[in-house]
């Protein structure tokens, strides 16, 4: 079955690059509507942009989505990877600024808030998805990116960074039984000191304050009040953006993904490579057994971390 939220919730707060104040409000839309973004503080123009692949404008430090007539809306995957993560195939998101909420730099207030809220909506028409059929692979660099054929989104990634509080790290996820929430929404968005001190003097990250909504990094030191949620939090943000990113392949995708060193651009790069690549990837509809295995399926709210 595909599903909706049963009733409209907000979420209010700064984007994190543009410092704006905005309340992003995620309201139940019909079958096969899919999701969708509409900026209400533009009066005129087109005010709807798709949360789809061939809509977004390749960013190294965010996913930025961008209509036919060049209006965007900035660092949706955190939003999408919660909506992905609670089995979420149909909404409208109205926003009334140019960047999604960051909130505590997690998916968790995502999370917490469309389960809490209602929850999920069944609505009476089989899920559609996207079965990989041949592995694809994408490089930059040394950081890559491949799919490859599964019977459930798996999600596989390794990141290596010179910073001792950081370094090498690996995860591997299937997707599926609650997975998502469990494991992975309450893990936030990082980055090291000089990033943002660089960032910041160019006019970015005017929104993030260590220990509010991101971990920051300076060498072997974590310099969030708080420290670290998770051992390897890094690693599984990292899997929180990826599953984010590949939620806009317009309906949930059934495959195996790896990512070494892989951002927002790699993974969008990825899923364009995809769908250009004859056969390797086609449009299925789900039974029972496959729709059990997608990424939402099994979510239990005593599962869903506490700390947002």
């Amino acid at each position: 079955m595909q599903n909706t939220v049963k009733m409209a919730i907000s979420f209010v707060g700064k984007g994190l690059h543009s410092g704006k104040p905005a309340t992003a409000t995620v309201l139940p839309a019909p079958i096969g509507h899919g999701i969708w973004f509409k900026r209400t503080d533009v009066q005129v123009g087109d005010r709807m942009i798709p949360a789809r692949w061939d809509a977004v404008n390749r960013s190294p430090l965010c996913t930025k989505l961008e209509n036919k007539s060049g209006l965007q809306i900035s660092t949706v995957e955190h939003l999408m990877a919660a909506l992905a993560g609670c089995g979420i195939h149909n909404a409208l998101v109205e926003i009334d600024g140019p960047e999604v909420p960051i909130l505590d730099g997690s998916a968790a207030p995502f999370v917490r808030g469309i389960m809490g809220q209602g929850g999920v909506q069944m609505q009476a028409a089989p899920v559609m998805a996207f079965e990989v059929l041949k592995e694809v692979t994408v490089r930059d660099g040394d950081a890559s990116a491949t799919i490859a054929p599964s019977d459930t989104l798996r999600i596989d990634f390794e990141i290596d960074f010179t910073d001792a509080a950081i370094g090498h790290q690996q995860k591997s996820l299937i997707m599926n039984n609650g997975s998502f929430a469990r494991e992975l929404c309450d893990s936030r968005t990082f980055c090291r000191q000089a990033d943002v001190d660089t960032m910041q003097a160019n006019g970015l990250a005017l929104g993030g304050a260590a220990g509010e909504n991101a971990v920051v990094f300076d060498g072997d030191i974590v310099l969030s009040p708080g420290g670290l949620r998770h051992a390897d939090e890094p690693v599984r943000h990292k899997m929180l953006d990826a599953l984010g990113d590949l939620a806009l392949a317009g309906a949930p995708l059934i495959g195996h993904y790896t990512g070494i060193r892989a951002g927002h651009s790699l993974t969008n790069t990825l899923l364009r490579a995809l769908f250009a690549t004859p056969g390797a990837v086609r449009l299925v509809q789900c039974d029972g057994a496959m729709a059990a295995r997608l990424p939402g399926h099994g979510l239990v709210w005593d599962e869903i971390p506490a700390v947002a």
